[in-house]
């Protein structure tokens, strides 16, 4: 039975250079309204995470989170999915260093009145750093047993002196997989008050 990754799938193909025909069939058998674009797999967890945590099938509400493989290729997906494309609602988080792009692909694709993006002043991973605080965030590190590699990584030359804050932040990047492992733990972490407001106000979006 075809499912919502399913037509992530086809959309990712798609967006490579395949064809685009079984993505919109699959978008009318799942009554897909909402694409949310994500810059990667971290955002995605993050995003299923906090979903997860109050209640929400984004699924089952015609809403598809597409981790895009980096930001520049927003205005690819944003062409293929959005008015010019599926006819499909757009939503989604940019970093604040790129918001600038995003509005420029956006409304090359006359995509802008028809979507809703949420800035993050860094990225993701550090508003959730920022939210949770750096103790707490080093105590989720120590109980998932990553300890003795933080160690490590805070004895090389090039962490020495830097902020607490964006130790930690490079420290989630150096490792495969641990970004989207720690995307979804740091949201789990999180007390209701305490969600980023980019995170926040995107799933009220939907």
């Amino acid at each position: 039975m075809a499912d919502m990754r399913a037509f992530r799938d086809e959309v990712r193909g798609w967006a490579a250079g395949g064809p685009g025909g079984a993505a919109s069939d699959l978008a009318v058998r799942l009554g897909v309204r909402t694409a949310v674009l994500l810059e990667g797999p971290s955002d995605l967890a993050a995003v299923e995470a906090l979903a997860a945590r109050r209640g929400r099938d984004l699924d089952a509400e015609g809403v598809c989170v597409v981790p895009m493989g980096g930001a520049m290729s927003v205005g690819r997906y944003a062409g293929l999915l959005g008015p010019s494309g599926l006819g499909l609602r757009l939503a989604g988080l940019c970093d604040e260093g790129e918001q600038r792009f995003y509005d420029r692909a956006l409304k090359r694709v006359r995509a802008a009145s028809y979507s809703a993006f949420f800035v993050c002043v860094r990225d993701l991973e550090d508003e959730l750093i920022r939210a949770l605080g750096t103790a707490r965030v080093e105590e989720i590190v120590r109980t998932e047993g990553d300890l003795r590699a933080w160690q490590t990584f805070l004895r090389q030359p090039a962490q020495h002196g830097r902020p607490r804050q964006q130790q930690l932040r490079r420290f989630l990047g150096t490792k495969k997989g641990r970004k989207i492992r720690y995307g979804h733990l740091l949201v789990e972490a999180l007390e209701p008050e305490q969600v980023p407001a980019p995170l926040d106000d995107l799933l009220a979006s939907l």
